[in-house]
């Protein structure tokens, strides 16, 4: 072994010495009609033009990746709760396998914290301090799916949403996720 990882990682093995221990970042992010503007290639000195949509159908991604392996777990939802966080949990903890200790790194958002969240046996929350997003890679994964995929784009119904989201995150390769999600301050050797 030869580093120790963060000092919460290292009791997270201590308290599971015959799982490998992995480090995955979680967080949702909502796509829709109400959608993003980005920057376009134009001729220079023209005004291209967007349509900006003001209806409010969306759904909600639940996303979450290792960006040491570029194993990753989504769910498509069309809210936010515990509920589905739960099934999130479950979909992570089978992805990551029987072998594996997952330490999710993820923030403070009421249905990460609770009291009906069921965390399966082979997940341990770490959650990240209040209003820090930046500590968290996978909110780079969003702005790289808004900017590629999601964006300058007219949505006609919410099965066209939930089938956009799918598409952009099936595009995702475990290269992609390694490369947009690498952080290192959580990725010594675990």
């Amino acid at each position: 072994m030869a580093g120790a990882g963060p000092p919460f990682v290292q009791h997270v093995r201590n308290e599971n010495p015959d799982k490998k221990i992995e480090v995955w970042f979680q967080d949702e992010a909502r796509i829709g009609q109400q959608g993003t503007l980005t920057n376009v290639w134009a001729p220079k000195g023209s005004r291209p033009t967007a349509v900006k949509q003001t209806e409010y159908d969306w759904v909600y991604i639940f996303g979450a990746a290792n960006p040491s392996t570029g194993k990753s777990s989504a769910l498509i939802a069309p809210t936010v709760n515990t509920e589905y966080m739960n099934h999130h949990l479950r979909f992570i903890s089978k992805e990551a396998g029987e072998d594996v200790h997952v330490v999710l790194v993820l923030d403070q958002a009421g249905w990460h914290t609770a009291k009906n969240l069921t965390v399966p046996a082979n997940i341990t929350l770490l959650h990240l301090p209040a209003y820090s997003p930046e500590l968290n890679p996978i909110e780079r994964l969003w702005a790289y799916l808004k900017s590629h995929y999601l964006s300058n784009r007219v949505y006609t119904n919410y099965k066209e949403i939930l089938q956009a989201g799918t598409l952009a995150w099936n595009k995702m390769t475990p290269q992609v996720f390694c490369s947009i999600c690498h952080t290192t301050w959580a990725m010594h050797e675990i």
